[in-house]
């Protein structure tokens, strides 16, 4: 294999097809490196495990794959069905159908001849455990085995995995299939407060499960969406339209990244926000668009800063209670830069651990 072929291996991912992992284990049991390396003679051949990612558009393959395919002295291929096959046969690329095995394969390169070998999605365990069986052997003179990726999963790939599988949920889970956008509102709050107590304890393997939890609320309504059922009341849209519609108003929103405006500074950045959100959304009030059912100090917060950002001198309501005086307190952390919401947790947090003790129960991690 080459350097950058190794490389591609050692640092594989999760986003790769099962092919990739099969192959990988073929050519690090082959022993194989930059060179023909010291089991390969002269006239051994070479084998070409060409992988592919079902990701990626059939027919759109790196010019290394179709380089080797076009030089090689025969393409096999076990899967009759395979998503590449139209195009390597409009490509001039003639596939033989056969499922070798290990010690065909070999043979097959004698006399220097290059195999170029398309396994399925799913890989051929059978066929890369028996070549590495022979190369530990040591009594084959094994041809060089090469792993060539033929495609490669963009970042964001495995998103359309994601998708793919909502879809399918959707339409045979008996649960999955009979929820609405209103059923399922209430799991996207518990997601968010999750995710947040993730945050909050630094566990980054609860991290990554609750932004996929959070995900899914995402995924899931956008399904939903698509089939525009009366209750909605609105035209059906998808994650597609979902995915435009934030890259709209990301770039839109981002005018020192991807125009010519200029921020130099946090704050800076923070005004282009401000007014180009103001133009969108062309509010009567300050208020509009503020969401009354956030949780109280988080909601006194947020009109605080919406009044201190439109420069309103707007007086505190007066009045006697607890309430008022929360509704202060949120205010001048607002002003301060602090939020009060995530003070109040912390201090909550370091209360309950307080009490754990006294209990003479140990404090969570």
């Amino acid at each position: 294999m080459t350097d950058e072929t190794t490389s591609e291996t050692a640092s594989g991912t999760a986003s790769e097809p099962a092919a990739d992992g099969a192959a990988a284990g073929a050519a690090a049991g082959a022993g194989t490196g930059t060179g023909t390396g010291a089991g390969t003679a002269a006239g051994t051949g070479r084998i070409v495990l060409l992988t592919t990612s079902h990701r990626v558009a059939p027919g759109v393959l790196s010019w290394p794959a179709w380089e080797a395919l076009h030089a090689a002295d025969r393409v096999l291929c076990a899967d009759p069905h395979h998503p590449q096959l139209p195009y390597l046969r409009e490509a001039g690329v003639e596939v033989t159908h056969e499922a070798p095995d290990a010690r065909d394969l070999v043979e097959d390169c004698a006399g220097g001849r290059t195999v170029v070998v398309l396994p399925s999605g799913e890989g051929d365990q059978r066929l890369t455990d028996g070549l590495a069986r022979l190369a530990g052997s040591g009594r084959v003179a094994m041809p060089e085995l090469e792993l060539l990726p033929g495609s490669y999963d963009l970042p964001g790939a495995r998103l359309l995995d994601l998708v793919q599988v909502m879809d399918r949920i959707r339409r045979e889970c008996p649960w999955t299939s009979r929820k609405t956008h209103r059923g399922l509102a209430k799991y996207a709050i518990e997601e968010a407060y999750e995710l947040v107590e993730a945050i909050e304890d630094g566990d980054r393997d609860e991290l990554r499960e609750e932004l996929g939890d959070v995900l899914l609320q995402v995924v899931f309504h956008a399904r939903i969406a698509e089939e525009g059922r009366p209750e909605d009341g609105a035209e059906p849209f998808s994650i597609d339209d979902v995915a435009a519609t934030l890259v709209a108003k990301l770039v839109h929103r981002h005018p020192h990244v991807f125009g010519d405006a200029k921020a130099e500074t946090p704050e800076d950045v923070h005004e282009h926000w401000l007014r180009t959100k103001a133009v969108e959304k062309q509010r009567a009030s300050v208020t509009d668009g503020v969401p009354l059912g956030q949780p109280g100090l988080a909601l006194a917060a947020k009109l605080a800063g919406r009044v201190r950002a439109g420069g309103l001198d707007v007086a505190l309501p007066a009045g006697e209670g607890i309430g008022y005086e929360l509704l202060a307190l949120a205010a001048r952390a607002e002003a301060e830069g602090v939020d009060p919401e995530t003070a109040l947790r912390a201090a909550a947090r370091t209360y309950r651990d307080a009490i754990r003790t006294a209990e003479g129960v140990p404090a969570e991690d």
